[in-house]
């Protein structure tokens, strides 16, 4: 992981824990995964959430990963071109 999407990903977990209760958070940069991507080549990384939040509860996965978009939706398409969430 660079120092930038490292910094990013900071950023990441504290506007999460900010927006959400959290039982347990992990973000994984995959940027190197999609290197030359076209989407990629502003800068903009790609991540995968796993998170767990007692706010999920009665949710549908729709609905889940609403509230994560809308906590992260600071970043997006800027510093986030995309994004995978895994809510369990």
């Amino acid at each position: 992981m660079n120092s930038i999407n490292s910094t990013r990903i900071s950023k990441f977990e504290e506007a999460l824990n900010q927006a959400l209760p959290i039982d347990t958070l992990h973000i994984e940069d995959e940027s190197h995964l999609h290197a030359g991507h076209a989407g990629a080549e502003g800068g903009a990384g790609h991540f995968r959430i796993h998170i767990q939040s007692p706010a999920f509860k009665g949710l549908n996965r729709v609905q889940q990963h609403r509230l994560v978009y809308d906590a992260l939706s600071a970043w997006i398409p800027y510093e986030i071109h995309a994004l995978a969430i895994i809510t369990n």
